[in-house]
């Protein structure tokens, strides 16, 4: 074998429970005492804010564009011109999605929902 070939007793094996140095997590063996997870919530799953962040983004890339795309004569029938209708609908859902977007983060940082 070449000299660069790293045998087996050269590898790195990771032992959970185990520090860089080979002490214990926890036992005061070394400076570098740390607890893996020790500040980790529990996964609790969407809740309620995420859930309407879900439906926001469906109905932003589903119903309106879809709505659009099938009745492209409904900005007309309330009165908007082409030009104005096709610059203002794709900016109401991102604004939709954004703010609701915010909220959403901005609520979940606050430790709400």
């Amino acid at each position: 074998m070449s000299s660069d070939t790293m045998t087996g007793d050269d590898t790195y094996v990771h032992r959970p429970g185990e520090s860089d140095t080979g002490d214990t997590v926890g036992t005061g063996g070394s400076d570098r005492d740390i607890t893996v997870g020790a500040n980790e919530p529990d996964p609790q799953g969407f809740g309620r804010r995420g859930w309407i962040l879900v439906g926001v983004v469906g109905l932003c890339f589903l119903v309106i564009p879809g709505a659009v795309y099938l009745v492209p004569s409904l900005p007309a029938q309330a009165g908007l011109p082409y030009i104005a209708a096709m610059l203002a609908l794709p900016m109401l859902p991102a604004l939709l999605l954004g703010l609701v977007a915010v909220w959403s983060m901005t609520a979940a940082t606050r430790g709400g929902d």
